[in-house]
């Protein structure tokens, strides 16, 4: 096998400028016939903007509630679709609405029914506050507040 020169003056991406100017002669280049220069050329930005991509702009597993949501929307299920894998109408419900996070029985059902990646559905989801959850924080803080007049040494 023999290896053919090619000057191809390609440098490492490593600012958002760099970035740029690869994405737009990816542009030019989207394409090309195979085996030509200008192929390789693509190949090998292609590959660079890869890496600086998995590096400053990597995306993470999405919120485990919108994953639900988007597999049902692939498999066309109903909220009644699911209640064999979360449990009751209310709790499926709760679930939805960020009010109740997943359990691991609900994960592993979801993940081995629907097909839904494990990353997605141990990720942190923000729960929705509702009363009750408030209340027990302002209790939490007034009950620390106390503690510490309570601990702290008279003047």
């Amino acid at each position: 096998m023999t290896l053919k020169r090619c000057n191809m003056n390609v440098h490492p991406v490593r600012t958002e400028a760099d970035y740029d100017a690869a994405l737009e002669e990816v542009e030019e280049l989207w394409g090309s016939k195979v085996g030509t220069s200008e192929a390789d050329r693509l190949d090998v930005l292609l590959v660079l903007i890869d890496d600086y991509e998995s590096k400053h702009h990597a995306i993470g597993p999405p919120d485990p509630v919108e994953a639900i949501k988007f597999r049902m929307e692939q498999m066309n299920l109903t909220r009644k679709d699911l209640e064999p894998l979360i449990g009751p109408r209310g709790r499926v419900a709760e679930v939805l609405n960020r009010r109740r996070p997943l359990s691991l029985a609900m994960i592993r059902s979801l993940h081995h029914k629907l097909h839904i990646p494990l990353e997605s559905l141990i990720a942190n989801s923000a729960l929705a506050p509702n009363k009750r959850t408030q209340r027990t924080r302002q209790s939490v803080t007034r009950f620390a507040k106390r503690k510490t007049r309570a601990t702290s040494p008279s003047r």
